[in-house]
């Protein structure tokens, strides 16, 4: 099992202690490190100056929101950060939800999944470079013929030559359809609140991806990256409090009323009780209710809390369902150290 260390998106302000913590997670033996993106900090900036000082873990995004550039503008990040990192970055995508969309991008929701399919593809003509790049797809237009244009676009091909025409590209993804796409086009799947209970479910909705003419890879050389949160401690009680009031916050305040990606995947998990209590109390400004509403079992199914034995048989345990890579937020440099030790990483004190 591979570990990556999650710096998530910033809040008010930039984490104090992300340096310290990229650099540990570098010097203990974590894969990865990933950033993220929501309407604040973007995701490529963080790897490109943090990442700098590190020798060895790939650089990825968790994810970059496909409204926040054109494909050709997301490939020109991406080729720019692996260079600079010597082939370490993982393109990771994601298309975000309608609220912020339409809502912060001024662009369009609808049909996400062929928007998506649009995009993959032109990022990777970008980076394979091997002609000028077009699309005559109806959601990116290159070159651009639509309302305003004056018919004067070039095909292009990147002035600078990508270190790697196989960047890996993963995809961010929660529902079936998506799922599926995801394994029949990507290189790799971020899971966001992944369960080993109901991995049944996802080998499914990937294998019907793989199954697809033309499909990408297959199961043995596909990459299924969890978000999952990992805390050896001898209070599990107390980390499972912690946790709740963000899990509220995705599965109340995280989505649009009828469509709610995160509350239909704990549903999906034989959570519909719990979604909807939560949806309400959510909705009606009780957050603090809201949390307590979430069950001990709903924070164990997405999360590995306990003594260093619980954690590693844990571990394993999300290995068997089909997990390759758990993306983990940590607080401070003590917790990595104690993730590194418990899991027996290289760089382990």
């Amino acid at each position: 099992m591979r570990i990556g260390l999650q710096l998530g998106y910033w809040g008010a302000a930039p984490p104090p202690n992300a340096e310290e913590l990229v650099l540990e997670a570098d010097r203990t033996g974590f894969d990865s490190v990933f950033a993220a993106e929501s309407w604040g900090s973007d995701a490529f900036t963080p790897l490109a100056w943090w990442g700098s000082r590190t020798s060895r873990v790939r650089l990825g995004t968790s994810v970059a929101q496909v409204a926040a550039r054109t494909p050709a503008s997301c490939a020109m990040h991406a080729l720019t950060l692996d260079h600079l990192s010597g082939g370490r970055c993982v393109l990771g995508l994601g298309v975000s939800g309608p609220q912020v969309v339409e809502g912060w991008y001024g662009t369009p929701f609808a049909k996400p999944l062929a928007r998506t399919r649009e995009y993959v593809s032109i990022v990777r003509q970008v980076l394979a470079r091997e002609a000028p790049v077009r699309n005559d797809g109806p959601h990116y237009r290159l070159p651009y013929d639509g309302p305003g244009s004056i018919g004067l676009g070039k095909s292009l091909r990147p002035i600078t030559h990508p270190l790697r025409a196989d960047l890996p590209i993963w995809l961010g993804a929660e529902g079936p359809r998506n799922v599926a796409q995801t394994a029949e086009i990507a290189d790799g799947w971020i899971a966001v609140y992944f369960s080993p209970r109901v991995a049944g479910m996802y080998e499914d909705w990937l294998g019907e991806g793989f199954a697809r003419p033309g499909a990408r890879r297959g199961r043995a050389d596909f990459e299924v990256a969890a978000s999952c949160q990992v805390v050896v401690t001898d209070d599990p009680a107390a980390e499972r409090a912690k946790l709740k009031p963000s899990l509220a916050l995705y599965i109340g305040g995280m989505g649009a009323p009828g469509m709610n990606f995160h509350a239909e995947l704990f549903r999906r998990m034989d959570y519909d009780e719990v979604v909807d209590d939560v949806l309400r109390l959510f909705g009606e400004g009780r957050r603090d209710e809201a949390a307590a509403a979430v069950p001990d079992e709903m924070v164990d199914d997405i999360a590995i809390i306990g003594d260093a034995e619980t954690v590693r048989s844990r571990v394993v345990e999300w290995e068997k369902s089909g997990v390759d890579t758990l993306l983990v937020g940590c607080r401070s440099t003590d917790h990595i150290r104690d993730i590194a030790a418990a899991l027996g990483l290289p760089g382990a004190d």
